[in-house]
């Protein structure tokens, strides 16, 4: 085709598959603005191809090559992800926590330890190694030699106590 002829018939592809060429890349990419900007590419590639074009299905044509561009577009764009500046801070996992968490946890350890303190014996051992220390049950029951029953019950009446005195404070 010579170069007037591939210049009208690319106006009359864009203006005979225009609007199904965006509908494809928008269903494939699901953004306005990357399906206008996948078309305008679709368009530009079929332009610069249609020397190697035999004139066959053009809405075929034209339509496979939309999808090979949002494909393209797609694998590309699931490799580069940007982080943008205020989503960035909440991906960034980080084991350590910051200090205003540090300075909450460390407050609550404090009272937690002087709540699990006011409670009577037995009581305030179980409490102090289920709530304060964190062990598991099975480890107080290997430390103390008590049946597991009743670290169970005692872990379990600690917490009723521990609550109503939290409340009170």
């Amino acid at each position: 085709m010579e170069k007037i002829n591939c210049d009208s018939y690319l106006e009359y592809l864009i203006e005979t598959y225009g609007n199904l060429v965006f509908s494809i890349c928008y269903k494939l990419v699901q953004s306005y603005f990357d399906a206008e900007d996948l078309t305008q590419d679709t368009f530009l590639s079929a332009y610069k191809n249609l020397t190697n074009f035999d004139g066959k299905n053009e809405k075929a044509w034209v339509c496979r090559i939309a999808t090979n561009k949002c494909l393209d577009y797609l694998k590309r764009a699931g490799r580069k992800v940007i982080p943008m500046e205020d989503t960035y801070f909440n991906e960034v996992q980080c084991n350590k926590p910051s200090p205003e968490e540090h300075v909450l946890e460390t407050d609550v350890k404090q009272k937690l330890f002087e709540v699990c303190s006011q409670l009577k014996p037995p009581y305030q051992e179980v409490a102090l190694e289920y709530f304060y220390y964190e062990k598991d049950i099975s480890d107080i029951v290997k430390q103390s030699g008590k049946n597991r029953k009743t670290i169970q019950t005692q872990v379990y009446r600690a917490k009723i106590m521990l609550r109503k005195l939290w409340r009170k404070e």
